[in-house]
């Protein structure tokens, strides 16, 4: 007796076959081409630094420091605890300012 209502289906994926060098290979792809896509903005961000420069609107530090602000409040840390241990490390390492608190 045959049965012609039969069916087979096969539910092995392809992404399960693929070596680790395949997939190093994918993901390098895939990097590459976000990497691409970034490099405008990447420019743009040069291009903002260098103006800010050029018109002496700000310095370097005071860009860098800028940054360093942004990326604390981003990462929302709490400047008075940072400050605690800012201050502990320039002691231990023998800095210490004037303008610290004893």
């Amino acid at each position: 007796m045959t049965n012609n209502n039969l069916k087979v289906v096969v539910t092995q994926n392809y992404e399960e076959t693929k070596s680790k060098e395949e997939h190093i290979a994918d993901y390098i792809e895939s990097l590459v081409a976000i990497e691409e896509a970034m490099e405008p903005y990447k420019q743009q961000k040069r291009d903002l630094k260098k103006d800010y420069l050029e018109k002496q609107w700000l310095s370097k530090e005071d860009i860098s420091l800028s940054v360093r602000a942004l990326r604390l409040l981003k990462d929302d840390i709490d400047i008075p605890q940072l400050m605690d241990a800012y201050i502990a490390l320039r002691r231990k390492h023998g800095v210490q300012r004037e303008d610290e608190d004893e």
